[in-house]
């Protein structure tokens, strides 16, 4: 069977900060599924008739159904090239096709990449849309529990296991996936396209508008739109959370709400170590891995926060948060030993452990962290 093999030479990793941090770009969530098992079925399922070769593939790269059916007709040595430069190609190696003319140079429009941080939540709707399709083939779904009503019922997908209670599932513009042992309490109304992952709790009353993927063991309650929860994250209570991300074993307080649209309705200026860019209309929150917001935490439009950020202060966030800030002001560091201390205690509310390698990482960039202040 053919390998794929991410490269990774076509994005600036800055640019997808804070995710980047701790997070290779194949394995950020997103839609229904990481972009490494997305690909990784896609040559399993659509490609493997392809013989004598491994696929090498941008690792910000997200297909598309045109893209796949181009793929299908590959031989040993041909390659596609983007107008950006990326390159996706069969072959024995990625250097056989140094040198070499690509049978054809893609315009923008037949390649969609991650390459910025927002890009996350403004590509997750067609992402929604596309992982349905896959995740669904050849399968049936389980029976829709009596109590529930679903308009598009066909465009409902909802896996052995999953608990629905007495809810509203809308997918007249996009599918709903529930996946295996969440729980759907009652009074919820989801719009679809939406994604819950494995082990999500979706709390009584909660309101999920279109292009949200909920990830796994994730609890949420309240307003969401066009989010991305990475997985065992917590948005558990009311509070209003768009056009954002949010990073691994992140909590956000009781009545926390983040702004996604500037009053004068400009584009927004996201704020990163690397500089400052524009993102567009509309950008909520984008929280690195590990970080926390207290009760009633008003974020601005196009916040950044790094990772193992402890939040509170008055008024409506700053703009930049950088790791390891313990509340708005970052001259007060949220010192490493209790970092790792409450994160062990955060896990231990869903049943996991710390491990060694995260451990590890974490401490990495907490001394890189010291270093680029001194």
């Amino acid at each position: 069977m053919s390998a794929v093999i991410f490269t990774h030479k076509q994005y600036q990793a800055e640019q997808l900060f804070p995710f980047s941090l701790t997070t290779a770009v194949e394995a950020f969530p997103g839609g229904m599924m990481t972009n490494r098992r997305r690909w990784e079925q896609i040559v399993a399922s659509e490609l493997k008739h392809c013989q004598g070769g491994d696929w090498f593939i941008p690792a910000n790269l997200l297909p598309s159904a045109p893209l796949v059916a181009r793929l299908r007709a590959f031989s040993p040595g041909d390659f596609l090239q983007f107008e950006n430069g990326a390159v996706i190609g069969y072959g024995v190696s990625e250097a056989g096709f140094s040198g070499k003319s690509p049978l054809e140079v893609l315009p923008g429009s037949n390649g969609d990449f991650i390459s910025y941080s927002w890009d996350i939540f403004e590509k997750n709707a067609r992402l929604l849309h596309f992982d349905f399709t896959m995740l669904t083939a050849g399968r049936e779904p389980a029976p829709l529990a009596a109590g529930n009503q679903a308009v598009n019922p066909a465009q409902v997908f909802i896996e052995p296991g999953a608990d629905v209670r007495f809810s509203i599932i809308n997918a007249e513009e996009g599918p709903v996936y529930i996946s295996k042992n969440a729980l759907i309490m009652e009074g919820s109304c989801i719009r679809g396209p939406v994604f819950i992952g494995e082990g999500a709790v979706v709390k009584m009353g909660t309101r999920i508008y279109g292009g949200t993927t909920i990830g796994a063991f994730c609890t949420v309650g309240g307003e969401i739109k066009n989010a991305v929860l990475f997985p065992f994250s917590n948005k558990a209570h009311d509070g209003y959370l768009g056009d954002s991300v949010i990073g691994r074993w992140c909590n956000l307080g009781a009545g926390t709400s983040n702004s996604n649209l500037k009053n004068t309705a400009g584009n927004i200026r996201i704020t990163l170590p690397s500089g400052n860019y524009q993102a567009g209309m509309k950008c909520g929150v984008l929280m690195g891995d590990y970080s926390k917001a207290a009760i009633n935490t008003s974020f601005n439009s196009g916040t950044v926060t790094g990772i193992c950020t402890n939040i509170f202060g008055e008024g409506l966030s700053p703009k930049w948060i950088p790791s390891f800030s313990w509340g708005y002001n970052d001259a007060t560091p949220y010192r490493l030993p209790e970092a790792l201390t409450h994160l062990e205690r955060w896990m231990q509310t869903k049943k996991q452990r710390l491990s060694e390698e995260e451990k590890e990482r974490i401490t990495l960039i907490y001394n890189q962290t010291k270093t680029k202040k001194s």
